[in-house]
């Protein structure tokens, strides 16, 4: 009952210092003695079920009970083929199913929740599976606990537990507390921190003791897994559009089989053909296909740094038309740097990289309250914490005041943490004799608070004069586009209450710093733009800071197109979103107004973009259309509210990532119209010839190894297809847009038909060559097998070529680049090559019912198959001439 324990004994009994926290090596063999920190998910499922699930499907059903048929007949060989082509479509699904599953694995483990733990006298950021018993974790509002632990400090901490004790307001947290009732409550022991809860207030350390499984949550967790099994909205238009064309075909082969029977054909036959022939048409692998694009478009998209964690989202990005970015460390390089110090009448520059940098009195008990004042860490050039807070610890290392000597002499003995309503930050440091409140945040807010003003080391009264005085000075720094701070101190005799903390302080001064944009950014604001996408930034800096760095980007080209979270408040709802369009930078605001800002946007039809770090941007990142959570300052909250992460914090991954979801979108979209013109001409093939008493051009096997190899081959290889140049200086795409919008219902009706066509007119030549046409009443068997296997290259090729058109729906084949996507040049490739194996191998040829043709009719079949692609090559240069 660690609770029961006080912290020495806890720490004795995990025999860990808490000063410097376990030793690699220690938490290494502890790893391996206790296993991962990880909850335990539902079991895998094994590759022979993943198989078995590809057969449930009443299309399968329909074959497998043909294959029955046919062996009861006596059509052996019918049915081997039947089989085949089940069990390779069934293999293929696996494939296709285990790779998307690979690739949403490393996702989540990408997405792995980090914690700051201390090992080796180093307070470090790990992967929160790698913590092990005895580690001294450090928490901070907005932090996820990773374990169990008891906590050895606290800081007006506190956590929320709804997740085990369903109770929705936190519970406070105090480390010397304990509880002697081996009954207490899980939401009473106030010593204690749970895994999976979150710290939303204040700051504290705790020693893990215990993880994974043994932990509380541990003991009720039955599964642990996401359901990201759940269909994107894409893939279920797709599936009700795969479902419509079913019935249609299968309406169309219960025509056909009606026909037939008036016509008095050989019904096996034709009850063959009408099974295949609605195999054929409906895309049963349309879900497979876009499942297998999107899982690799998010895994090629984790390679530029964009971690999408919902699939959904790489749809909504193609439409994305306003970006919402925070400045600091997005649009900028996240590296503050002091770079002017003022205290009453003295204002200086700080040499960039100078160290051991000499001070005046007033200056270095600014530097001091600054460091003191912080959480962060800076030695041997590593940091951790706030880039704001870096920034101050190594002015102080500049003039001789480290930290870590700072921090061991005046003992840090209270705190009030930093919120966003206050905008300050207070700690109680032990001086020699008393105690000091040390204050740092925005210097109006320190002004307000401040009765006198340290002055040539003395204290003297804080007068209006003094006051207006330090504004001017701030306000000169915020219009050269720095960030300004304040610091204040207040001499106590004893530990106070942290309301008390910050009444009658006495100023010291003010430091200016700098966040220099980020060199990649300007490019990316252009192209965004040229995308029409509109960029905004969003901030809590001084309005002044904020222009000067748009302006710097391009962003903004006026003052006039900002507005302060105190102007917002003063518009109504719908004055403010009236005028949205006239802003782009809003400073000073809270994540109460990005909440607002993200709504005003969306009611003009915007699909917005919104980027956040903090605890509180939560419910800005679940409003926008796609929140995006920073992956190196972000906290567990923004992170897991978010559909994307940016594991560099860069405005130009964002852009990136807009161009990489389009061009997933359209590629996908090439394979849908492609799949569904291949399905369409061979529809158009079979029932022309049935409707008019004509020979059946291609069997139902022969079908069966089209829509096998031609379908499935080329459509993959699309869905890969390498993005399009030109995809960022085009508008974003409406997301009500229909899929067949542009024309690409129409291409895909003209190409299907024009193919089915074509495979009808070499079933014609061939048929002619031997003096037959599709009135002759008897045609001997060998002619039929030649025509048909004329028919059945022409349509298979006809297929293959076409899918090089389908790349881009107004470039050439030239203009993309013939070698660009070598995928479809290998599925372009391999596909005439099984098509010559099943023409030329005798016992192949015999299954399938083919034979091997003259040198003559290859030039024609050849011929007839790259008329598509000649014909829609040269529609597209009549549209390019048109457009010009």
């Amino acid at each position: 009952m660690w609770f029961s324990k006080s912290q020495e004994e806890a720490l004795n009994e995990l025999n860990v210092n808490p000063a410097t926290g376990l030793t690699t090596t220690e938490a290494k063999a502890r790893l391996e003695k206790y296993g991962a920190n990880k909850l335990k998910g539902k079991p895998k499922k094994s590759l022979i079920s993943l198989f078995f699930e590809q057969l449930q499907d009443m299309l399968i059903y329909v074959l497998l009970g043909a294959a029955v048929i046919t062996v009861a007949i006596g059509e052996y060989v019918d049915a081997v083929i039947i089989l085949l082509v089940v069990v390779l479509n069934a293999v293929i699904g696996v494939v296709q199913e285990y790779k998307a599953e690979k690739a949403i694995e490393a996702l989540q483990a990408m997405t792995t929740p980090r914690s700051l733990v201390r090992r080796d006298g180093e307070v470090k950021e790990i992967n929160s599976e790698e913590i092990v018993l005895g580690d001294i974790i450090v928490l901070d509002a907005g932090r996820f606990v990773p374990a169990d632990l008891r906590l050895i400090e606290s800081a007006n901490l506190q956590i929320e537990e709804s997740a085990l004790t369903g109770e929705s307001v936190p519970s406070e947290k105090n480390a010397d507390d304990l509880h002697e009732d081996p009954k207490t409550p899980i939401g009473d022991k106030s010593n204690m921190a749970f895994m999976s809860t979150l710290a939303t207030y204040g700051r504290g350390e705790g020693a893990v003791i215990a993880t994974a499984m043994d932990t509380e949550i541990g003991k009720i967790a039955t599964i642990l897994d996401e359901d990201i099994e759940e269909m994107t909205p894409l893939q279920k238009r797709l599936d009700e559009l795969g479902k419509t064309l079913g019935f249609i075909a299968i309406g169309i082969c219960v025509l056909i089989f009606i026909i037939a029977l008036f016509q008095k054909r050989d019904l096996f036959e034709m009850f063959l053909t009408a099974i295949s022939l609605a195999v054929a048409a409906i895309p049963e692998g349309l879900p497979a296909i876009v499942a297998i694009v999107l899982a690799l478009g998010v895994t090629r998209m984790s390679k530029i740094n964009a971690i999408v964690k919902k699939l959904p989202a790489v749809e909504t990005l193609g439409s994305v038309s306003i970006i919402c970015s925070d400045k600091t460390g997005t649009l900028t390089q996240n590296k503050m740097t002091v770079v002017k110090f003022y205290t009453f009448d003295n204002l200086k520059d700080v040499q960039a990289e100078a160290m051991g940098q000499t001070a005046e009195q007033d200056e270095k008990e600014l530097m001091k309250s600054f460091v003191l004042c912080s959480d962060a860490t800076y030695e041997n050039g590593q940091s951790t914490g706030d880039p704001t807070e870096v920034a101050l610890v190594v002015l102080g290392d500049k003039y001789n005041l480290a930290r870590r000597t700072l921090h061991s002499e005046y003992k840090r003995v209270g705190e009030r943490p930093f919120d966003s309503d206050r905008k300050l930050m207070s700690t109680l440091n032990k001086e020699e004799n008393a105690y000091r409140v040390h204050t740092k945040g925005a210097i109006d807010n320190i002004l307000t608070i401040s009765k006198n003003a340290l002055v040539n080391g003395q204290v003297i009264p804080l007068t209006e004069e003094m006051k207006a005085n330090y504004l001017k000075i701030a306000e000169e720094m915020s219009d050269n586009a720095l960030r300004v701070l304040g610091a204040a101190f207040k001499d106590t005799v004893s530990i106070i209450d942290p309301e008390a903390m910050e009444k009658d302080l006495t100023v010291i001064g003010i430091v200016g710093m700098i966040d220099p944009p980020r060199l990649e950014v300007k490019d990316s604001i252009v192209e965004a733009k040229s995308a029409g996408i509109t960029p905004i930034m969003i901030t809590g800096d001084h309005k002044n800071t904020a222009v000067a760095i748009a302006k710097e980007l391009g962003i903004a080209a006026s003052i006039q197109q900002s507005i302060t979270g105190a102007e917002i408040d003063e518009l109504s709802d719908e004055e403010f979103s009236r005028r949205i369009k006239d802003y782009r930078v809003f400073a000073r605001v809270s994540p109460e107004h990005k909440v607002k800002i993200v709504q005003a946007f969306q009611s003009h039809g915007n699909i917005v973009s919104m980027t956040g770090d903090g605890v509180n941007d939560a419910p800005s990142l679940k409003k926008a259309d796609i929140g995006v959570a920073m992956g190196i300052t972000g906290t567990d909250v923004s992170k897991g509210a978010s559909d994307m992460i940016l594991t560099d914090d860069n405005f130009s991954t964002i852009v990136h990532a807009i161009e990489e979801g389009r061009n997933i979108y359209n590629n996908i979209k090439k394979s849908v119209i492609f799949l569904l013109s291949c399905n369409l001409g061979e529809v158009v093939a079979i029932f022309i010839s049935v409707l008019f008493f004509w020979p059946v051009p291609l069997l139902a096997t022969q079908l069966l190894w089209i829509n096998l190899i031609t379908d499935t081959l080329p459509a993959i290889a699309l869905g890969v297809d390498p993005g399009d140049k030109d995809v960022m200086k085009k508008k974003p795409r409406d997301p009500k847009e229909s899929f067949f919008a542009n024309g690409a219902g129409v291409r895909a009706i003209l190409g299907g038909t024009l193919i089915g066509a074509l495979t009808l007119a070499a079933f014609y030549f061939g048929l002619r060559e031997y003096g037959y046409s599709f009135g002759s009443k008897t045609i001997p068997e060998e002619v039929l097998t030649y025509a048909r296997t004329m028919a059945f290259v022409v349509l298979a090729g006809s297929q293959l070529f076409y899918s090089l058109a389908m790349r881009n729906p107004t470039k050439s084949i030239l203009q993309v680049g013939l070698f660009s996507n070598m995928y479809l040049i290998g599925a372009i490739v391999v596909g005439f090559i099984l098509q010559l194996v099943v023409i030329s191998v005798p016992f192949l040829a015999s299954a399938f019912k083919v034979q091997m043709l003259s040198a003559g009719d290859w030039g024609l079949v050849i011929l007839f198959s790259l008329i598509p692609l000649a014909l829609k090559e040269i529609a597209k240069l009549f549209m390019s001439e048109r457009e010009n």
